[in-house]
């Protein structure tokens, strides 16, 4: 059993940590806020645990996802991209979290996005509750296309 992680990001390297860290996280819509006055955006996801699933598991029955807090300090506005405000209930599958000028942009699956203008990175992601099994791993292209060749 792996520890809960804690992490904090401030910048684009940490920032491809974390990324990397939340790779096929799933994320209701509704568990999403922006706080304008405190200059936060907050998110609580299920991440999948790639920590625990090494190529010598990677054929197990059961791997692992845990509720994970992130926040984003230090931000100015949010803007968003092909995604419903009024689809609350969405599950959102980030794809990754990429750092640009002035901004950090969170991309997902069905090409939406969500771009936070910053001042300066400062991130901070933990770990809140016990992991639960589940027996789906994420697959991607790649994925597929290194067993079939």
């Amino acid at each position: 059993m792996t520890k809960p992680l804690k992490l904090r990001a401030e910048d684009a390297e940490d920032i491809s940590v974390i990324s990397a860290c939340l790779q096929d996280a799933l994320i209701p819509f509704s568990e999403m806020a922006y706080l304008p006055a405190e200059q936060r955006f907050v998110l609580a996801v299920n991440r999948f645990k790639w920590e625990n699933c090494d190529e010598s598991r990677a054929e197990r029955e059961s791997y692992e996802r845990v509720s994970c807090g992130l926040s984003f300090e230090r931000v100015t506005s949010v803007r968003l991209r092909a995604l419903d405000r009024a689809n609350r209930g969405h599950i959102l599958e980030l794809l990754g979290i990429m750092p640009e000028d002035g901004a950090i942009v969170l991309l997902f699956a069905g090409g939406g996005a969500i771009r936070l203008e910053v001042e300066r990175i400062l991130c901070h992601l933990e770990d809140f509750d016990e992991p639960w099994p589940t027996p789906w791993r994420p697959r991607h292209a790649l994925d597929e296309d290194a067993e079939s060749g």
